[in-house]
């Protein structure tokens, strides 16, 4: 089995890269803007071919939430455009596509966990080009996964735990949003969730993925900054409306995840145990 991963330099692709063990049955190609350019359509068809690629999971994405708002043109490209250019050149190869989504496709205006089929809405930019990937990827090829996630972060690159652990170590006060809901997602917990859906046995359609539990942006934060034994910073709750943002963030987008726990038998950590294991990989390396 040939496996292309794409994104492979972000928070998910990299997990993937350090997670993923090639084998006599299979083979990964780790790719990012360098080594292939999803948005071109010619490019992604002849390095499909060329590599005969079973598999195309695909990781990269336009995930500036508030730049999008005023950057349209290259967001839908790599968010709705690409996600298609990939399924229609694995469709040809009568391959799989598992495509990597977002809780920013509802309005997060519910007050219970979404389950897939519940309707979408989504408030930006962001989260309009990521639902149109998800419904081109699945209309242009059958054999389509779609894995929605939320809050993701690792100890790769840039995210909400690495920055507050450096914000922090510089402040004394730092005030977070309380008045958001939803989960937290270790990346590496994810990656781990997506080899499983592979090694499995693709089930086309559309799955939730975070860890278990819920929190607010303010819960998230204190964790981090308890879990990392940081006494000198005190974490203070604001509301969203102190600490207004171009693009409208989802008030409450809990994702159910009873379906993927079902169909592929996975057990899920709860967001606090995983802030540990990322935390401490942190600290250690």
């Amino acid at each position: 089995m040939n496996i292309l991963i794409t994104g492979c330099q972000g928070q998910l692709g990299s997990e993937l890269k350090a997670l993923a063990t090639p084998s006599d049955f299979c083979r990964y190609f780790f790719t990012d803007i360098n080594e292939l350019d999803i948005t071109d359509a010619r490019a992604v068809n002849q390095f499909v071919q060329e590599n005969q690629i079973d598999v195309v999971v695909n990781c990269a994405a336009y995930t500036a939430v508030d730049k999008a708002e005023s950057d349209l043109g290259l967001c839908e490209r790599l968010n709705a455009i690409a996600p298609q250019y990939l399924a229609e050149a694995i469709e040809k190869r009568g391959g799989t596509l598992v495509h990597v989504s977002t809780d920013y496709v509802f309005d997060g205006k519910g007050f219970q966990p979404y389950k897939e089929d519940a309707p979408t809405n989504p408030l930006t930019v962001y989260g309009r080009t990521k639902l149109e990937g998800e419904r081109k990827a699945m209309q242009a090829c059958k054999r389509t996964v779609v894995v929605r996630t939320a809050w993701l972060y690792s100890t790769y690159g840039n995210n909400f735990v690495q920055t507050i652990l450096r914000l922090a170590h510089e402040k004394e006060v730092l005030g977070v949003v309380a008045d958001q809901i939803g989960t937290p997602t270790y990346a590496r917990d994810l990656a781990r969730t997506i080899l499983q859906i592979i090694a499995k046995g693709i089930r086309p359609g559309i799955f939730h993925f975070t860890n278990e539990g819920t929190c607010s942006w303010y819960d998230f934060a204190y964790a981090i900054v308890r879990f990392a034994g940081i006494d000198r910073c005190q974490i203070k709750p604001l509301l969203t409306a102190n600490y207004p943002t171009p693009a409208q963030r989802p008030h409450y987008s809990v994702l159910d995840k009873t379906k993927i726990k079902e169909v592929y038998g996975i057990d899920i950590a709860h967001w606090t145990e995983s802030l540990k294991d990322c935390l401490n990989r942190l600290q250690n390396n």
